[in-house]
């Protein structure tokens, strides 16, 4: 088993003197949130980091995507204001900077990888946490999407499940 300092070693390591690590960090206000942060700052007492933290509002097929969705846009400003005061509130890199993006999309994941791939973005950490769509256990389709088309690393943080999910049925592997 890899512990968490082996397996970011090579990405911190790499030009620690030259420049920050760009980090895209998409935000929900879900409890995953606070955790994501947690493990962010760990990366900052060692590196400096430029986070980037994003909230995406979806917008319906039927509508169009520049509608005007006040009351999702203001969910999503509340929860951005949030998590900066979280993570700079835990960032100990002095060099380090946490900004925030809302986002108007179709697809989450999709904004998520268009993000990072403007920024020119070294790793996503994005949270998740198990599903029942159609029987099978997933991972979600906003995770699912930026595993498969992100540019960059992609840290996957799966929060525990509660005690009843999967209690009736064997897990598959």
């Amino acid at each position: 088993m890899v512990s968490f300092r082996q397996a970011l070693k090579p990405a911190i390591s790499s030009d620690r003197e030259t420049k920050p690590l760009r980090v895209i960090l998409p935000v929900s206000g879900g409890q995953a949130d606070q955790r994501l942060i947690e493990i962010i700052s760990k990366i900052t007492t060692r590196r400096a980091v430029m986070l980037t933290l994003v909230f995406v509002v979806e917008v319906q097929q039927s509508m169009p995507l520049d509608a005007e969705l006040p009351s999702e846009i203001e969910r999503g400003e509340s929860v951005l204001e949030a998590a900066e005061r979280l993570a700079n509130g835990y960032v100990v890199e002095k060099q380090s900077t946490v900004g925030t993006e809302l986002l108007q999309a179709r697809s989450a994941g999709a904004a998520i990888v268009d993000e990072a791939i403007d920024r020119g973005a070294d790793m996503i950490y994005i949270g998740t946490t198990l599903r029942r769509k159609f029987g099978r256990v997933t991972i979600g389709e906003t995770t699912d999407y930026v595993l498969k088309n992100a540019p960059c690393e992609v840290h996957v943080v799966r929060l525990a499940q509660p005690d009843w999910f999967g209690m009736d049925e064997e897990h598959e592997t």
